[in-house]
């Protein structure tokens, strides 16, 4: 009969990891005497990432003494302890292999559900002082699972784990694990998994966004883990496109037009996408790497990108003072997962500044389908001087049949017309957005400054708009995602205190920033990034989660340790990739 040995619980902590500070919960320590199992949590436990731990689908977490001495034994280790591995409740018996998502199991007082596999973090490395801990629980198939309580009580070290119901199709946590992590993903079992009604709503929708991708066409990669980085694959490399028209389109805005130097069709883009840019100033001297939305209709013809002109910006000076009709510059492939997507629903396209061009992009392709959606252009700029694309953008809403737009300014000039050029004098709020009536149930396309961007997600928030609805597009750098890191200071990326002046380049496209590889210093291009202090995301550190998928513009890495699951055809994990030669990635 299968038993309680223990149960564990803790509150989270902050300790000490690579020179910062981590708060987790991962420290777990046998109970004395019998301990209350509620609908989100043990009695005296805590998660210090809820996130990823804790709450209704993931109340307890259960891990086998079977596996316990299986890992002492593979690691040479004979210091585990009662939860070792992060574990509220360590038992003898129900192996992973046999245990089923959706079995119901009474222990002393309590009714339980087992919901999903355990999904693994940097934090169970630290917490076993194995940093490959993450990747080896995966690929092991002895994840350990996670329980629901449907029957609060007390459960103690020593009560039996009986077995009271079972869901009726059958699916073990190891099978369930796999199905999700490893390369394979049959149909016919992602569907079976969809039919379990206790699995938990996130490794549900991880398994509707891999049975979508089975009929997206070329479509790689792992759309359950990245599906935004998986669904838009693009080729590496840089192809050499003709400069064929340059346009001011505002005091500091500049649009350039390219066409292929052979004439062969481009790649057709999707409207928000955008493409990176290698210009030499210097002969000799390092490539500068800039992202540049498509600001144009999409076509396989030519490309527009609009460049702002920055006081101080290297490319934007070199491409406004150098750069001629007749020019050949070299070009990445459209990427980019800022896309619009299809449907009949409400859309809100916003932006401020420069971040007008990807949404742009999008009234174009909306305006050439004669799209019948409801359609709101809501844009602020500081006056008409600084105001791009203002006529084509008003002609596009016109041509909708239900397209409106509003337009803030916030230092009208003497000649800005109230009701002709501008619709407000100020900036983009909650109240401005209210008085614009934001349509329900829309999606959101957004893009400006980092500033702006962030007041705007807020203002949105309190409209009452759904977070999933609100797309986003950041030029510089991204949105970092570092789970449980507390106190790290916001610096701007910069080269590393040890920059190597031997060993492959590494160019941080959207971040501006390139520097050498140093393998004695770096595990991986995740840790040379840090060093750079660019924005990264990530969460296992070791190729099973994909939240670091990034795009690889150039070049070409090896792995270390392999990832479970290729990332998508033009992308890498940089969790756990090495540069082999130059490389440029998206980030």
């Amino acid at each position: 009969m299968p038993r309680l040995l223990s149960v564990n619980v803790g509150l989270p902590r902050d300790v000490e990891w690579k020179g910062r500070t981590v708060h987790t919960g991962i420290w777990k320590n046998p109970v004395r005497g019998r301990c209350w199992a509620r609908r989100l949590n043990l009695d005296g436990d805590g998660q210090g990432d809820l996130a990823g731990h804790g709450g209704e689908q993931r109340a307890v977490f259960v891990y086998q003494i079977e596996s316990h001495r299986y890992w002492q034994e593979q690691l040479k280790r004979t210091d585990f302890v009662y939860g070792q591995f992060g574990e509220n409740f360590t038992i003898e018996g129900l192996p992973d292999a046999v245990v089923c998502i959706g079995d119901r199991y009474r222990i002393g007082d309590a009714l339980f559900e087992v919901t999903q596999p355990r999904v693994t973090c940097y934090r169970v490395g630290i917490r076993t002082n194995e940093p490959r801990m993450p990747a080896l629980l995966t690929s092991s198939g002895r994840p350990g699972f996670y329980l629901r309580v449907l029957q609060e009580g007390e459960v103690g070290a020593g009560d039996e784990i009986v077995k009271v119901g079972e869901a009726s199709e059958r699916m073990t946590v190891a099978e369930i694990n796999s199905l999700l992590y490893s390369s394979a993903h049959p149909r016919d079992q992602l569907e079976r998994a969809l039919r379990i009604e206790a699995l938990s709503p996130g490794w549900r929708w991880s398994f509707e966004a891999l049975l979508q991708s089975h009929g997206a066409g070329e479509a790689s990669g792992n759309a359950g883990l990245a599906p935004a980085a998986a669904a838009y694959p693009a080729a590496a490399g840089f192809q050499p496109l003709t400069v064929t028209a340059i346009e001011p389109e505002s005091a500091d805005v500049l649009s350039l037009t390219l066409r292929s130097a052979d004439g062969q069709p481009l790649q057709r883009a999707l409207p928000g996408q955008y493409v990176v840019l290698r210009l030499q100033p210097t002969v000799g001297g390092s490539a500068l790497f800039r992202s540049y939305s498509l600001s144009g209709a999409v076509s396989t013809e030519s490309y527009r990108i609009s460049v702002k002109i920055e006081p101080n910006g290297a490319a934007g000076h070199y491409l406004r003072e150098h750069v001629h009709v007749g020019d050949v510059l070299d070009v990445s492939s459209p990427r980019g997962s800022f896309v619009l997507q299809q449907g009949d629903g409400p859309v809100v396209l916003l932006s401020a500044g420069i971040g007008v061009t990807p949404v742009l992009a999008m009234l174009h392709e909306l305006s050439a389908a004669r799209s019948m959606r409801q359609v709101l252009w809501l844009h602020a700029a500081r006056d008409g001087q600084h105001h791009p694309f203002a006529a084509e953008a008003r002609r596009l809403v016109l041509a909708l049949a239900h397209g409106r737009s509003y337009v803030c300014y916030s230092r009208p000039g003497s000649r800005d017309r109230m009701g002709a050029d501008f619709d407000a004098v100020g900036h983009l709020s909650y109240p401005v957005m209210e008085q614009a009536a934001i349509p329900s149930g829309a999606d959101v396309y957004l893009c400006g400054p980092t500033g702006f961007m962030a007041e705007m997600k807020q203002a949105l928030a309190t409209l009452g708009i759904a977070p999933e609805r609100v797309h986003v597009e950041i030029f510089n750098g991204g949105e970092s995602l570092n789970p449980g890191i507390v106190g790290a200071p916001t610096r701007a990326p910069h080269l590393p205190k040890d920059e190597a002046d031997t060993g492959p380049l590494v160019s941080f496209a959207r971040s501006g920033i390139a520097a050498h590889w140093n393998a004695s210093a770096y595990q991986s291009i995740l840790e040379l990034a840090e060093a750079c202090d660019v924005p990264v995301r990530w969460s296992c550190r070791t190729g099973v989660c994909h939240n670091c998928e990034s795009g690889l513009i150039s070049g070409s890495v090896s792995y270390e340790p392999d990832p479970l699951d290729p990332a998508a055809k033009g992308n890498l994990l940089i969790c756990c990739a090495r540069p082999r030669d130059d490389v440029v990635i998206d980030i």
